[in-house]
């Protein structure tokens, strides 16, 4: 059923090494051509469930981005800081099959069937209730036990004119975690000269179900040498989905205006949760209504490294998480990860959508398609000087 042979199976390293053009000249500004040079290394770093795993190393000659097809992770982004010093911004394992059995907070993962927290376990669809898997107290979180963050996808490499990418699939076969329907899943993940990592999912089911897709990684832009209170974060939202002490949406929206939750001019990340009284765990409202128009949903600024990601996204709502949970997760480099050392920006539908009729979709029906198109733009500006 669609599925793609990894013409890569059967090597241990690979190296394909892509010359190309940057934007053709701005017809109101000259700029001056440059060659960028694409490099991609794969290598097979063991197997799972009697499938093989493979870690895929990109390089623009700015950036590398390392990811594997085991759970469609993000195992490294390196981005160099305003003295072109290179440094990992993502938490992370030493090594892929490190994920296979240690991965229990996510680090890097595509989440799926359902991202983030389904109330009660199950949902209505067309008069018919479904029971999904319990895996947070009587709720469902991430597609449960066994969610696309832990398959082995199927996967092989590609290249534009600018940029080189992952291309992966997986089959969520019908019943899987008690969801409905075969759903047949892509996950393209490139890496551009722009400097941009771009993540889309596209989906296709043979029976009417819940689709809600995501990428999972915890980012520092400091390095990862200490927490991330000395970011500046702006999230464009107006409004964020009230919670109850579960953390399940009760159907009300909120507005941030005045309050420790109003990120829409570019706040630092300690005041703010000063103001909160510790972290975040929050779904931010960035449309109120499903649509393929790709925005902008986030901006994150570490001042002493001069490190900037913006994020970008076709979904109506970003989760904005505080690694609250993180306690003694011995990480890579000998790295003990503790609360408040990443966040997450996680776009996505709303969490419990199934279940508030009020909300944007998140059901797919047979001959519909279901994309979400994420993208994190990186980038290194030198602090102003007074």
């Amino acid at each position: 059923m669609h599925r793609i042979i990894n013409k890569f199976y059967w090597l241990v390293v690979f190296v394909l090494i892509i010359a190309c053009h940057n934007k053709p000249t701005d017809q109101t500004e000259m700029e001056e051509a440059k060659n960028i040079n694409f490099e991609m290394k794969v290598e097979k770093v063991g197997e799972w469930e009697g499938k093989g795993v493979f870690k895929y190393d990109l390089d623009n000659g700015f950036m590398q981005v390392q990811m594997t097809n085991f759970g469609g992770i993000i195992s490294r982004i390196l981005v160099p800081d305003k003295d072109g010093n290179l440094e990992n911004i993502v938490l992370a394992l030493d090594s892929i099959p490190q994920y296979f059995t240690g991965n229990g907070p996510y680090l890097g993962a595509a989440v799926g069937r359902y991202a983030n927290r389904i109330g009660g376990a199950s949902f209505d669809l067309d008069g018919v209730t479904y029971e999904i898997t319990k895996n947070l107290g009587e709720n469902h979180l991430h597609g449960g036990r066994k969610g696309f963050g832990v398959q082995v996808w199927d996967a092989e490499s590609y290249d534009t004119d600018q940029s080189i990418g992952v291309k992966m699939y997986y089959l969520s076969k019908d019943g899987e975690e008690g969801y409905p329907g075969n759903l047949d899943t892509w996950l393209y993940m490139e890496l551009t000269a722009d400097n941009e990592l771009k993540v889309r999912f596209e989906s296709t089911t043979d029976q009417k179900t819940v689709v809600n897709l995501t990428n999972h990684s915890y980012f520092n832009l400091g390095g990862i040498t200490r927490d991330v209170r000395d970011h500046e974060i702006q999230i464009f939202a107006q409004s964020y989905t009230e919670t109850d002490d579960q953390l399940i949406p009760t159907g009300n929206l909120l507005n941030v205006e005045n309050t420790p939750l109003d990120f829409q001019t570019p706040k630092n990340l300690g005041d703010q949760m000063e103001l909160n009284g510790g972290g975040y765990d929050h779904n931010f409202v960035t449309k109120k209504e499903n649509s393929s128009d790709l925005i902008g949903i986030a901006k994150v600024k570490h001042p002493e490294t001069g490190r900037v990601m913006e994020v970008f996204s076709t979904a109506p709502g970003v989760q904005f998480y505080t690694a609250n949970g993180m306690r003694d997760f011995k990480g890579a480099d000998g790295k003990v990860y503790q609360p408040f050392w990443a966040f997450c920006l996680e776009p996505q539908t709303w969490p419990d959508s199934p279940n508030k009729p009020s909300f944007p979709t998140a059901s797919l029906a047979p001959g519909e398609k279901y994309v979400h198109e994420i993208v994190y733009r990186f980038e290194v500006k030198e602090q102003a000087k007074n």
